[in-house]
């Protein structure tokens, strides 16, 4: 057994040796973007505009986060975008009925850790593959929210739903001449906040405790594992619960946002969710993966989509290049794991 839990060591020193390159070149393409945009356009390096970034990302690094649990593990979780989508219309739902916003918050993220708990339920016990079962959960996650609410936008939730997505910290205000609140200083946004004391709180439970020990143990040889002592299905179902709870989290932050729930959000979000996990070092064999190389890919792809936006180029084009630079990803991964 002691042989067993060495050589999956050895495979995590590796795969930390060649990841720390993906995660240097990752970095040098997120400098080599915000170069590019700050030249064709003045207004990119303005405060405004960093704070856009911020907000655009936040949603990403989150469900990002989430994802590279799950992609460590050996699995994918396709679902994310669709929890996301219905974690805020049960927030929304709650708070129309009456219940306190915070509490209704914390409903809507625990319907999404439902959510995952189900998906590592349906994988581990009906021994279905991850795709599939995160592709049924998506079609019945999308399908409730649209049922519950007919398919129409809850609004008029109350200025105290928006405070999350739009609140921030530090956030100095001036009376103007004109009677009008004038900002000093934006301050720095909620929703960034609480997407760093995520990825802390991600990096802490993989590097320092033992389910992140036992996720990559998985990830990297499930019946060494196995043999090791290690709980494999309990690991999965913890893996996509954390999932399920972090697009829970997402839905509530996305949807304080736009200070209405929206059943149609979240659509194609599990793909950025991926991209961002793959372009930061994650590798969808599994076993490989870690939370600082995932932020730098949300950026990445939050930084991309606002230059081009800038830039004027359309959605349509947009989602042409996301692709291009997965497929780049995902083939250097490939390469890196032949090697």
């Amino acid at each position: 057994m002691a042989e067993v839990l060495s050589g999956t060591t050895g495979h995590r020193r590796r795969a930390l040796s060649a990841g720390a390159l993906h995660k240097l070149s990752a970095l040098l393409t997120l400098a080599a973007l915000i170069v590019v945009f700050s030249f064709g356009n003045d207004a990119f390096f303005s405060v405004n505009n960093g704070l856009t970034v911020l907000l655009q990302t936040a949603v990403i690094g989150l469900l990002g986060i989430g994802m590279t649990v799950v992609i460590i593990t050996g699995g994918i979780d396709l679902s994310v975008g669709s929890v996301l989508a219905l974690a805020g219309v049960v927030a929304g739902l709650l708070v129309k009925a009456g219940i306190p916003v915070v509490p209704a918050m914390m409903l809507g993220v625990a319907s999404g850790t439902l959510c995952g708990l189900v998906n590592g339920f349906v994988i581990t016990r009906m021994r279905i593959t991850p795709f599939v079962a995160t592709l049924g959960m998506m079609m019945i996650a999308r399908g409730i929210a649209l049922q519950v609410t007919g398919a129409a936008p809850i609004s008029r939730l109350g200025e105290a739903f928006g405070v999350l997505g739009n609140g921030a910290l530090f956030r100095i205000l001036e009376m103007g001449d004109n009677g009008f609140p004038r900002v000093i200083f934006p301050g720095i946004p909620y929703p960034a906040i609480l997407l760093l004391v995520m990825a802390l709180a991600g990096a802490y439970l993989l590097r320092q405790r033992q389910v992140g020990r036992h996720i990559y143990a998985v990830g990297s040889n499930e019946e060494a594992a196995r043999l090791a002592g290690v709980n494999v299905a309990r690991t999965k179902i913890e893996a996509y619960a954390m999932s399920g709870t972090l697009a829970g989290l997402s839905g509530v932050v996305l949807m304080s946002r736009l200070v209405t729930a929206q059943p149609n959000e979240g659509v194609m979000y599990e793909l950025d969710a991926i991209a961002a996990a793959v372009i930061g070092g994650a590798s969808l064999m599994g076993g490989v993966g870690n939370i600082s190389g995932t932020m730098i890919g949300a950026f990445i792809i939050g930084v991309l989509r606002n230059g081009l936006n800038m830039a004027g180029v359309s959605s349509f084009i947009q989602q042409i290049l996301i692709g291009v630079v997965v497929i780049a990803a995902v083939y250097i991964d490939q390469v890196r794991n032949r090697r």
